[in-house]
């Protein structure tokens, strides 16, 4: 076997274990499901309610975070510096503010589980029961 091959086969056997995907996740009693669109107008402070007329409160990972890039590209479609441009301008004309900022997945998991009402992200590889997986954008 040539070095290429030996490559090519190393790389799709440990591709399925690093390509995990993002996934929206709330507390466990909320709705069983949310839309993308849905999920998109939370983050982009068009609507303050969940499917079942919770107050949303959503949840955000820091900035260069893998799962905030993957999320953000699938729902909102903006990257760091538009969500940036975004809240600035929310904030400045007092339409809002941007959604807390959790310091890394287990945060994220254990503020989501003890938050009614609460929706945020995970890497589907974070994921367990203390959470409910409500899309898979």
């Amino acid at each position: 076997m040539n070095k290429r091959s030996l490559m090519l086969l190393t790389s799709l056997l440990v591709s399925p274990l690093v390509m995990a995907e993002v996934v929206v996740v709330g507390h466990p009693g909320g709705p069983d499901s949310i839309t993308s669109n849905q999920v998109r107008d939370i983050y982009l402070n068009r609507s303050q309610q969940l499917p079942n007329g919770q107050k949303a409160k959503p949840f955000e990972l820091p900035e260069g975070d893998s799962a905030r890039a993957e999320f953000h590209d699938k729902v909102t479609g903006r990257n760091d510096a538009q969500l940036k441009a975004f809240w600035s301008q929310q904030v400045f004309t007092g339409r809002g503010q941007p959604p807390a900022e959790q310091g890394n997945a287990a945060a994220m998991k254990a503020t989501v589980a003890s938050t009614p009402g609460s929706i945020g992200y995970l890497d589907s590889a974070d994921v367990d029961s203390s959470v409910k997986v409500l899309l898979t954008p």
